[in-house]
């Protein structure tokens, strides 16, 4: 088989696979509703890494102190 068979037959097969995923996520919201959404998610999930870091369970502090404490 040449390389061009190959690549016709492998363009269907995308082409046939493409509808089946969409036009990717599409949740009906506006971009100021998404970014307002995406914001707060980031700001509760900071509040959330800084309450672990703070009583003492967060590794990520450990990892960055280690680190400097190696060089």
């Amino acid at each position: 088989m040449t390389r061009g068979g190959q690549r016709d037959r492998d363009r269907e097969r995308a082409a046939a696979r493409a509808p089946a995923k969409g036009k990717g996520k599409d949740d009906g919201l506006t971009a100021d509703q998404r970014r307002e959404r995406d914001a707060k998610a980031l700001q509760e999930k900071t509040a959330k890494k800084a309450a672990a870091a703070a009583s003492g369970g967060g590794d990520a502090a450990a990892t960055s102190t280690s680190k400097a404490t190696k060089k």
